[in-house]
């Protein structure tokens, strides 16, 4: 076959779209592009907000339109919890988050059942995420061509967040044995990769289901040891994972990046409980000063929900001075969806549209200005920059802090390289080689 795939949502999204890109070549298929015409058409979703559903739902409806005789195959955490819509948008298969392996067994015997004259029904796979307790390992790495690798270390979430759908989305907690995940660490160093990036739904649940319950900075140590050739970053951490021992034991390793996405949602103790959150604002600065004692002027980057139900002035106010005190070097910042089956979605004093939009605009304003002062000290240093694409006649590559750097040079794909840092750009930093 003729396979076109398109991934909405997270890392993880991500990662299990690379391994069915592997498994599919494994199994003599070729892979082409989304915009084009396919055998079948593969769409990985999202649901982690309503644009997410809605974005997922456009690509559906694409693939159908642009190849009615096409396999049209559905997956991932839309097709988890809202089936019975996406079954009525004319799709073939539908699975959830789980035994991808089988999905595409699926896909290959519903794409030889359509030569036939009676065309099949609607298949429809999805489980109950919820009796999941094993890990579904799957060999992906990273795509043709990238410098860096994911892997994917947990799935499932149980801490429940008011306002979140995932953990019904991806089930319990369930971890990659930690002599697994440095076995595969170990694996695509050898490939070549110069770069792995740990990743989860909820990394900081990693071990909670294993023998002796070992912990994030375990499996970390074992990956770092495994792969010493290799950067490796850590995805998002929830901050009290962020101890004194945790930090410690990070600053010990050579290789790993000193950038660190601690999730926050809200900079407002009140919010905060709202939301179901787990820590509260002194906790949380509480892991920012530690990383910031333990690392020089690392990376330190976030995620803010804005015009969450209840949210006044006055906490959105107390939130601004938060993220102002922690000085994050970037944030994602997000306008609150209401997400059906979730309890804030049935909280009183939701935020109107506009007013979310409004203070989105804010918050974004300081997050461009903090950013820029934390790349304006980077001036006149040299980063050591692991260079991915050419464009624009500049190489790009990233610091271990994650930040950008654009530089001339020659053949720098795949290679670290020593960058004097001369100026700031737009959303980066611009050097010189050394």
């Amino acid at each position: 076959m003729q396979v076109a795939i398109h991934t909405l949502g997270c890392k993880v999204n991500q990662y299990e779209t690379a391994a069915l890109e592997n498994a599919l070549r494994a199994r003599g298929h070729a892979l082409v592009p989304f915009e084009g015409p396919a055998d079948a058409y593969i769409i990985n979703t999202c649901t982690v907000t309503a644009v997410s559903d809605k974005k997922s739902r456009q690509a559906i409806r694409q693939a159908r339109k642009r190849a009615p005789g096409a396999v049209v195959a559905v997956c991932g955490c839309y097709a988890q919890t809202a089936p019975g819509a996406v079954e009525a948008l004319g799709v073939d298969l539908i699975a959830g988050t789980a035994e991808r392996m089988q999905f595409l067994d699926d896909l290959e015997r519903l794409s030889a059942a359509k030569a036939a004259p009676n065309r099949p029904a609607p298949q429809v796979t999805v489980d109950n995420i919820m009796a999941h307790r094993t890990f579904e390992p799957l060999a992906a790495g990273g795509l043709e061509g990238r410098t860096r690798a994911m892997l994917k270390v947990e799935d499932g979430c149980t801490n429940f967040c008011s306002y979140c759908i995932i953990p019904y989305a991806r089930g319990p907690v369930r971890s990659l044995p930690l002599e697994r995940a440095a076995a595969e660490a170990g694996r695509l160093a050898e490939e070549g990769y110069r770069e792995l990036v740990l990743t989860g739904i909820e990394l900081s649940s990693w071990g909670r289901d294993l023998l002796g319950r070992p912990g994030p900075i375990d499996l970390i140590e074992a990956v770092c040891a495994a792969a010493p050739s290799c950067r490796v970053r850590l995805g998002s951490l929830e901050p009290r994972t962020v101890t004194e021992d945790f930090s410690r034991r990070c600053a010990a390793l050579d290789n790993l990046c000193p950038h660190f996405h601690l999730s926050m949602q809200s900079g407002c103790d009140a919010t905060l409980r709202r939301m179901n959150r787990k820590y509260d604002t002194a906790r949380y600065f509480e892991s920012v000063e530690l990383l910031r004692g333990y690392f020089q002027a690392p990376g330190l980057t976030t995620d803010l929900i804005v015009g969450f139900p209840g949210e006044t002035e006055e906490e959105f106010a107390q939130t601004l001075t938060f993220v102002e005190r922690c000085a994050f070097t970037a944030m994602h910042i997000f306008p609150y969806s209401r997400r059906t089956g979730t309890p804030a979605a049935d909280l009183p004093g939701q935020v109107p549209r506009g007013v979310k939009e409004e203070r989105a605009r804010r918050a974004a304003a300081l997050a461009t200005r903090l950013e820029r002062a934390y790349l304006a000290s980077w001036v006149g240093q040299a980063l050591p920059v692991l260079f991915e694409e050419e464009k624009e006649g500049l190489w790009r590559g990233h610091a271990p802090n994650y930040v950008q750097v654009r530089a001339q040079g020659a053949g720098l794909h795949n290679r670290v390289r020593q960058v004097r840092i001369t100026g700031v750009g737009e959303d980066c930093l611009e050097g010189e080689l050394l």
